[in-house]
């Protein structure tokens, strides 16, 4: 209890001077104001401050006593026409205070009719804030501010009764409008509880009340204050006489009433914020108002709001209390005014409006916790569902059905204000944690969630009961509110104010008898308090056993398991016990000795054997942050034992048993778990250890992503449940050891999202800088983009490519590859914070806006994204980002934004930017503003937009009319908007709530508001299925839709057309209890055939998705589909042909073929709709997968004769194929694919010939067992419908044939032993088996797999038989041979039980009838094929295993996990014979190696002693097991190459690229000399110094990097000799100047930095092609004097933006003076279906004084520009846009790169042009070397050397 100046003022008598007269409060009652004695137990206010004589109150105005006749005495009237004018106050002046402590606050008044009145008043908090409270019937809605209330009051004319309902309903409707008091106002008994106002509203404590000021116009008898609560309506005897436990009003401040009345008939009681201190589980509201009917009782909130037409938004009523029974007395914690004692139907805010209920009204009344009014016809039913409850009323069924509309399915997210609670259940099926404000119950093998809804905060602590029978949790809005909830049902069972301002710790005693708690009060002093909580499942409540202040600090607080008058603590310095006796709590610290300076952060009891012991106190086992682990023996209150834990060092160690005090740094521990025979840590430096009891050494360790909050051990004892400050949750199960991540989530906030609809994923953007990815069929994370540096802030996936794009708040956009997990583009045109960013449905445009209010237009043609317009100042600027600021029309043809001000919104064609309309949102007499947009359907063609004025508009999009308006029920605007495909539903995201209107019907706009949210919504979407519903702001939150327009129309079909309301519910409920149906989408239709339908005569087969697209499909081998019997198959397939489109095109379809189990006959037939399943790639590394490539192909064939050209070298291996790598050693031959080329390679010489003629990429190669055919396959490209397979003769190095039957790609090709069959494989989504002669290269036989299979191999002992392997199971086929007729029989086996659920994913022969597989677990296993059966299984590696060799006595097996491994498996042959008792110990690992990357091809020779492995790092390794050495054969860069760059010599040549590496090679070998590597970074640009910065010897190289840095290297000493970070953005250009000692650096910013490496410093930055990026700097010598400048050096800057600046400089002066700047002029409509391709610029080697220039312009040339006549001289034409550009030193010739693949070799004297092929990509990177003997050409990572021939 306080002390101190409450006494003083009881002292002094009555006082005001200020807020010292406060008193804190009484035992048991902290925090709740109580008054002194002189006034207890009420106070009459102007009696007491003697308002009559105006000394210590004042007036103003019209201020009179009168004589009430109602009343029969004297009153005081106020009146006015203006009420600020107009009033009477107390006290005097604003600096007195009136220090009145009464919790509650009683005003008697009358409000003049038609008249309005104001009542303010000043309230006090304990933390001496002075908050302003106002009630009037001037205010429309509520507001609120940190220092302000403000309430609406509400009338209706008198206490409704039966009868009444249509007549009083009118009548308040006109009221509302109106706004004033009816002309029959009664006098009110207005009770005010000043506590609950600002606890509920503001979350603070209240002191005392400061000042009361009561303006015009109204009729005032009296204030009192009071500590009571009283109860107008019930006279002493009556109380007395029912025994109730309430308290009558005093007589002085009773109305009188005439005998044999009753008082509610004459006055009206309003109580604010309304209690009820009881809930019903079935609510049903009468509109009668006598004692007969029952207490009023108010409803449970809910969350599902309706407003059905009669509904006045935002405003609270109130309905009469005419029968309401007071609290009972305070002795216990309260059960606050939340009229949900449900978990799932209370939000945070709580009654916001008064209604006065008079005498002309339905039975009005209050939904405690949602802004809503609820009639008599409507019913609560409140049952914990874990999903929100809507009012069930006939009216609202018809609208929504069922009732509610959104069911809460799925959370993404754990912990919010703490990551330290997740809790086991009883049985370890389950595991509870908080997120946010929701508790999450999941189920661990179902992965189902439960929710527990109620807190309107973030919950601070959670405790579970050992029988998992009750949960507490506290949240953390001081002071903090605990609930007790039934936990197998869900039921709030008590919610209660703790006397803490925020509660830290809860602890449950064993039977869940006793909760105590841990935190601090408002001084930051530690609080325990005990609770009783036996009575609450009985009905009974929560007893405050006893409270605790403590001047140490607490950690951790638990309750004995066996005792449960026992506790124990933790904190810095302290370890103490507890026990509670009767209702004292008391403490003794334990003996700590030389530990009594440690940090304890948790503690755990010991697990007792047998809990049926005399209950005594366990082992006490406590952490340090230091390491240390302390065993605590109660009983001598002493450290009986203490471990020092160590970090591990080597894995083979132990750690130390014991280790004394100063025994160097210890692992920091946060948390520990205990169990009967081990104890589990978790550790700051995010390992989870677990130990045994005597810490003797370490059983498990489990390595996390961040420090690891705490950990729980399950009852059984077999799993650890563990928590890290990163937001994850897993669980380590230990008999496997293995760990499952259960739930991860975003750090903060989530401010946008984005889904995909082929892959079914999820983007979200959150304040925590990542960008994730999730599946949203398991709501999986797949993929975490991180940006350290700047916060993403907006995102949208393209709706074709596997590509996402990001927004970032310094304004750069960047597209992230969902294949590559690596950055495709990058756009910094933005200067301010992105607000917006959208993809047009057809895929065509991106657009983005940011704070600035630019808008930018890009090309989504290609992966580039190139910019194509920019508009400045049209968007609204100073706009928060948000995700609806623009929309585009769903048939891609409409833009709109909020903009160019906050009250208008335009519309642009999307394609043009043309404006064609703009709408003014504001009128003259409201400022309205658009906040949020979206469109509807293209047919009407509706535009919403959300307004400031909490309204959604609904205009039409072509002539900006006004359809519609929506009205929202909530007091804010909607920040995002969403409307589902059909129109039907309206989402809203308003705060942090959930608004839905039914869209499709116009004549109503009723709403339900969901809650669950602790934060504002930021952003809501439908799933692309049209099921779900997405809502993000703290988490992401995932609603199943249970109503869709398909249910609706079903359900109302039901109905007879003469049906009453009454049997429409019984409809409506029965639809609302079956289990939600999958409803097919209208234009879709089932996949399954009718087995008896044939195709009509002249069709070939082919589905089309529309009537108006011809047949394009090609189906083979007509005559096998009228040997089959089955029906047949629709299998979705990919586009092809030239006239395909991605998919998402507005024009765009996909086509079906159908497919028999064998293939199909020559006719065709069509149908409009089908809808087959899109084949999802097995999670397999075998399966290849082509490379993501922008562009149309265009393959050009070398020329006939008299080349410029010859392909010399090719650089690099394509890892990204599947066994594409041949090597025999006996005849010595060797090839490789790198692209779409097969590299044939002498490995003596190092010789190349280059086999051209596939049109796509490569996937795997084939060489026949006589080493004279090579069989090459690549996949299906756009320019062809069907896989290339080339069947090279080896000797004659030509194709001899080509063949093609599979639609997507290969997986793998096979040799029959004697080379007289060929057996192709197709892919996951061909899933065919295609037999090919070699002698006809006919096709034999096609076959339909069932599944997709990963390998395929011809037993080299029987010709006549075939193996694949696949899921579950191996696949046998048997050639059968009939004359000239060949069919294969089919035979499976499944793997055997254990190998579990593991697929076989690799496979080879072995010795006669063995057959050894691979699995995706890691495990072999090896078949008898003659029998049959597997009889030996071994486990290989960690990872999958996707090849396997076997040659004699030896096998080699590779992974995914970069391993090589020799096995012996010499005995194995012996073991096929003992069955069942084989065991693997027989087969050893002889030798291991780890390369660079996933092992994807290998070759050996017989003996298995040496061979050639490729990996998917673009690695060629040579292996030689007897040195267990591995040597480079072949290496390139595994990512894009952005730069080649060759010393002065020419003896070297230098590469960069995307995957941060420099390599420098020997330019007559190309073999590789050095690289460096920098980790985590790009390098974009590179340049070798000139041979005039010194010796040979002392070269240098200096990159540019994506963080702005350059780095100087040195190529003699292999190091790096510099670093640098002249540049804010990554470095796009880079170049020496001719002295080498400047350095001249250009980024994506558009500036040049000019630098001296041999300082370090950037001297000078050049800001003239600012907005733009550099894309070349070259610098050259000056050789002319008559270009007008001095200067030793000429150098020239090229932006993407078409300028170019040249300039003269002296650099060891400081000179540098422009010389010339050149502007290429840009398209008005600029079209392109390729690259957009840069601007670039060079001077002419053989005339420095001309300038060479290409870029994007109205036709596609060369300009040679004349820096002396200030000219263009000369135009050379090209056949298409240049993406890169070279003129050789040596010649007249200049090569030219194009997005088609293709290379043109230009001869500028002649004016002849050569076409080169043989690229698989574009062509980005052209250069000659010094002498212009050798041209590199680059695309991707492909690095080609041609030799220049002379001509």
């Amino acid at each position: 209890m306080a002390e101190g100046s409450g006494e003083r003022w009881a002292g002094r008598g009555p006082g005001y001077q200020g807020s010292r007269g406060s008193l804190r409060g009484r035992p048991g009652l902290e925090g709740i104001a109580t008054p002194a004695a002189w006034q207890h137990p009420f106070l009459n206010v102007f009696r007491y401050f003697r308002v009559n004589e105006w000394k210590r109150s004042s007036k103003e105005g019209d201020v009179a006593v009168v004589m009430d006749k109602t009343l029969k005495g004297s009153v005081y009237l106020i009146r006015g026409s203006v009420s600020a004018n107009n009033y009477l106050q107390l006290p005097r002046t604003s600096t007195q205070s009136l220090g009145l402590t009464g919790r509650y606050l009683y005003v008697l008044f009358r409000p003049l009719p038609a008249k309005r009145f104001v009542i303010h008043l000043d309230v006090t908090t304990q933390d001496s804030q002075v908050i302003r409270v106002s009630f009037s019937n001037f205010f429309k809605e509520f507001k609120s501010s940190a220092t302000w209330l403000q309430f609406p009051f509400v009338f209706e004319t008198r206490t409704p009764r039966r009868g009444d309902t249509e007549m009083g309903l009118a009548w308040l409707r006109k009221a509302i409008l109106a706004g004033m008091a009816p002309p029959g106002a009664c006098w009110t008994f207005l009770q005010l509880d000043l506590h609950d106002i600002l606890l509920i509203y503001l979350s603070r404590c209240y002191g005392h009340l400061k000042s009361v000021k009561l303006c015009a116009n109204l009729l005032v008898k009296n204030l009192y204050t009071s500590d009571l609560n009283f109860d107008p309506g019930i006279t002493v005897s009556k109380a007395q006489g029912a025994k109730l436990p309430i308290i009558p009003v005093p007589r002085e401040m009773a109305f009188p009433v005439p005998k044999g009345e009753s008082w509610h008939d004459h006055y009206i009681h309003i109580r604010f914020p309304s209690d009820s201190p009881q809930a019903t589980s079935e609510l049903v509201w009468t509109n009668s108002s006598s004692p007969a009917a029952g207490r009023p009782v108010e409803p449970a909130g809910c969350k599902a709001l309706h407003g059905n037409g009669e509904v006045w938004k935002g405003i609270w009523h109130l309905r009469g209390m005419s029968e309401a029974l007071s609290c009972p007395a305070l002795s216990a914690p309260r059960v606050l005014s939340e009229a949900s004692q449900s978990c799932q139907h209370s939000e945070g805010s709580c009654p916001a409006d008064l209604s006065v209920c008079s005498r002309d009204s339905s039975a009005w009344v209050e939904a405690s916790a949602v802004h809503t009014v609820v009639r008599d016809s409507q019913r609560l039913t409140h049952k914990s569902t874990g999903m929100p409850v809507a009012l069930e009323d006939t009216g609202s069924h018809k609208h929504f059905l069922p009732d509610p509309v959104l069911r809460l399915k799925r959370i993404i997210g754990f912990g919010g204000h703490s990551t330290k609670w997740a809790l086991w259940t009883k049985d370890g099926a389950a595991v509870v944690y908080p997120c946010h404000a929701v508790i999450v119950v999941l189920h661990i093998s179902t992965g189902e969630q439960r929710f527990f809804l109620g807190h309107t905060d973030k919950v601070s602590a959670l405790a579970l009961d050992r029988n998992s029978l009750l949960l507490a949790s506290a949240q953390v809005q001081p002071p903090s509110v605990v609930r007790l909830w039934d936990f197998p049902s869900g039921r709030c069972l008590s919610l209660f104010r703790s006397p803490m301002y925020a509660v830290c710790s809860l602890s449950f005693s064993s039977s869940g008898a006793l909760l105590c708690g841990v935190g601090r009060d408002h001084q930051g002093r530690t609080v325990v308090v005990a609770w009783g909580t036996e009575q609450v499942s009985l009905g009974g409540e929560v007893v405050a056993l006893s409270k605790v202040h403590a001047d140490f600090d607490v950690q951790t607080f638990r309750v004995s398991l066996l005792d449960e008058t026992r506790m124990a603590s933790c904190g810095q310095g302290s370890i103490r016990l507890w026990r509670l006796r009767g209702r004292t709590l008391r403490s003794c610290p334990v003996d700590l000795g030389e530990h009594c300076g440690l940090e304890f952060s948790d503690l755990a009891f010991a697990q007792a054997l047998d809990s049926c012991q005399v209950p005594s106190i366990p082992t006490l086992y406590v952490c340090s942050r230091n390491g240390h682990i302390l065993e605590v023996d109660p009983q001598r209150m002493a450290v009986r034992c203490t471990h020092h834990l160590l970090p591990t060092g080597d894995p083979g160690d132990s750690l130390p048993r014991k280790q004394s005090f100063s025994a160097g740094p210890g692992i920091t521990i946060n948390s520990l778990s205990v169990s009967l025979t081990a104890c589990a840590v978790g550790c700051e430096d995010g390992y989870l250890r677990l130990w045994p009891l005597d810490f003797s050494s370490v059983l498990l360790e489990a390595e996390h992503e961040g420090p690891i909050s705490s950990v729980c051990i399950s009852p059984n004892g077999l799993c650890v449940l563990s928590t890290t400050s990163s937001s994850h949750l897993g669980f380590l199960d230990i008999p496997s050891r293995e760990y499952t991540v259960l739930a991860c989530s975003h750090m903060a906030p989530v401010l946008a999202l984005s889904t995909e609809q082929s892959r079914g994923q999820l983007a979200t953007v959150s304040m925590d800088h990542t960008v994730r990815i999730w599946d949203l069929a398991t709501l999986r994370q797949l993929y975490d983009f991180t940006s350290c540096d700047e916060a993403p802030c907006a995102i949208t996936f393209h709706p074709t490519w596997p590509a996402v794009f990001c927004g970032f708040r310094r304004g750069a956009i960047r597209a992230f590859s969902l294949e590559s997990t690596g950055v495709l583009v990058e756009h910094t045109c933005h200067q301010g914070a992105i607000i917006d960013l959208l993809v047009t449905p057809d895929g065509n445009f991106l657009f983005s806006s940011c704070c600035q209010g630019s808008l930018v237009q890009y090309s989504c043609s290609n992966s580039q994204c190139h910019v194509l317009r920019v508009a400045a100042n049209v968007v609204f600027q100073d706009a928060q980002p948000h995700p609806n600021t623009l929309a585009v029309s769903r048939d891609s043809r409409l833009l709109a934004f909020v903009g160019p001000s906050k009250c208008t919104v335009t519309v642009m064609d999307s394609a043009s930017l043309n404006e064609l309309l703009r709408v003014s949102i504001g009128t003259l007499d409201s400022l309205d503003s658009a906040v949020a947009i979206c469109f509807g359907p293209t047919s009407p063609g509706h535009l919403l937009v959300s307004t400031s004025s909490n309204k959604v508009m609904v205009l039409d999009a072509v002539s900006g009319r006004t359809v519609r308006e929506l009205s929202s029920v909530r007091p804010v605007a909607c920040t995002s908007l969403a409307l589902n495909k059909d129109a039907s539903f309206l989402l809203a995201a308003s705060d942090r709530a959930i608004e839905v209107w039914k869209y499709s019907t116009q004549s109503d706009s009723s709403s339900q508001v969901y809650i669950g949210h602790s934060e504002p919504v930021h952003a809501v979407a439908f799933t692309p299925d049209q099921q779900q519903v997405l809502s993000v702001g703290d988490a992401i939150f995932l609603w199943d839709v249970l109503a869709t327009p398909e249910r609706q129309v079903s359900a109302l079909d039901c109905v007879p057309s003469g049906s009453p309301a009454g049997q429409l519910e019984d409809v409506t409920s029965q639809a609302r209890g079956l289990p939600l149906q999958q409803i097919s989408m209208p234009s879709h239709i089932s996949t399954q055939p009718d087995p008896h339908f044939r195709p009509p005569e002249g069709t070939d087969g082919t589905f089309s998705a529309s009537e108006e697209e011809g047949c394009c499909g090609e189906i083979h081998s007509p005559t096998e589909l009228l040997k089959s019997p089955g029906p047949p198959v629709f299998v979705e397939k990919e586009p092809s042909g030239a006239g395909d489109k991605a998919w998402g095109a507005a024009s765009s379809s996909w086509q079906y073929h159908v497919l028999w189990p064998s293939f199909s006959l020559p006719g065709t037939w069509s149908t409009r709709e089908i809808k087959a399943q899109i084949p999802t790639r097995p999670d397999s590394y075998k399966h290849f997968t082509a490379r993501y490539k922008a562009f149309m192909q265009n393959i050009s064939c070398p020329p006939a004769g008299g080349e410029q050209l010859r392909l010399k070298t090719v650089v690099g291996y394509s890892g990204n194929g599947r066994a594409n790598m041949v090597w025999r050693p006996d005849t010595g031959f060797f090839a490789y694919t790198c692209g779409r080329l097969v590299v044939v390679e002498d490995l003596h010489s190092g010789a190349q010939q280059h086999w051209l003629g596939h049109p796509e990429e490569i996937s795997t190669l084939a060489l026949s067992h006589n080493a004279q055919v090579l069989a090459s396959a690549s996949c299906c490209g756009s320019d062809a419908a069907l896989c290339q397979i080339r069947l090279w003769d080896v000797p004659g190095c030509l194709c001899q044939q080509l063949i093609s039957h599979h639609d997507s790609a290969v997986q793998a090709l096979a040799f029959s032993p004697d080379d007289t069959f060929l057996v192709t494989l197709g892919d996951y989504r061909d899933l065919t088996l295609a037999l090919w002669s070699m002698a006809t290269y006919e096709l034999v036989s096609a076959n339909r797999l069932p599944e997709p299979m990963h390998g395929v191999a011809f037993n080299p002992w029987d010709a006549g038989e075939l193996i694949c392997v696949g899921p579950g199971a191996i696949t046998f086929w048997f050639l059968q041979q009939h004359g000239a007729d060949i069919s294969l029989q089919v035979h499976q086996e499944p793997v055997p039980e254990e190998m579990g659920l593991a697929e076989l994913t690799s496979l080879c022969y072995g010795a006669a009838r063995l057959l050894y597989c691979g699995s995706s677990t890691g495990q072999v296993c090896v078949w008898d094929t003659g029998a049959g059966r597997c009889f030996l299984v071994w486990e290989a590696d960690d990872g999958e295993i996707g090849l396997l060799v076997c040659s004699g006595s030896r096998l080699v097996s590779g992974s995914n996990t970069r391993r090589l491994r020799l096995w012996a498996v010499g005995a194995v042959p012996e073991l096929q014979y003992k069955g069942s008792s084989a065991r693997s110990t027989s087969v050893f690992m002889e030798r291991e190696l780890t390369l660079d990357g996933a092992i994807v091809s290998a070759s050996f020779d017989s003996g298995m002693d040496m061979g050639v492995v490729g990996t998917t790092a673009g690695t060629l390794w040579y292996i030689s097991w007897t040195e267990g050495t591995s040597t480079r054969l072949i290496s390139g860069h595994r990512s894009k190459v952005n730069e080649v760059v060759f010393s002065p010599d020419e003896s070297y040549c230098a590469t960069c690229g995307e995957d941060g590496s420099v390599r420098v090679w020997s330019l007559a070998s190309m073999e590789l000399v050095v690289q460096f590597q920098v980790l985590n970074q790009s390098c974009l640009c590179l340049a070798w110094s000139p041979p005039s910065c010194g010796h040979p010897e002392q070269q240098q190289v200096v990159a540019g990097y994506s963080d702005g840095t350059l780095r100087v290297f040195s190529i003699s000493r292999t190091a790096m000799e510099l670093k640098m970070h002249p540049h804010r953005s990554a470095l796009t250009a880079i170049a020496f100047s001719t002295d080498g000692q400047t350095i001249l650096s250009g980024d994506k910013d558009g500036l040049v930095a000019v630098s001296r490496p041999r300082v370090g410093m950037t001297f000078r930055v050049l800001r003239d092609h600012q907005g733009a990026p550099i894309s070349v700097i070259q610098s050259t010598y000056k050789e002319y004097v008559d270009l007008g400048v001095e200067g030793e050096d000429l150098w020239l800057a090229v932006s993407e933006d078409q300028r170019v600046s040249v300039w003269a400089s002296n650099w060891p002066e400081n000179h540098c003076k422009l010389l010339d700047w050149l502007s290429f002029p840009v398209p008005a409509a600029l079209e392109t279906s390729g690259l957009l391709p840069p601007s670039l610029a060079t001077f002419c080697p053989w005339d420095l004084a001309l300038l060479v220039y290409v870029g994007f312009g109205t036709h596609e040339e060369v300009a040679f520009y004349s820096l002396r006549q200030k000219q263009v001289v000369e135009k050379i034409m090209l056949p298409s846009c240049a993406m890169s550009l070279s003129l050789s030193p040596g010649a007249h010739l200049m090569a030219v790169g194009f997005s088609e693949c293709t290379l043109s070799m230009v001869d500028c004297t002649l004016g002849t042009t050569q076409e080169f092929a043989g690229h698989d990509d574009v062509v980005h990177l052209c250069r000659f070397t010094p002498s212009g003997r050798l041209l590199f050409t680059v695309a991707h990572s492909e690095i080609l050397v041609w030799e220049v021939l002379s001509p």
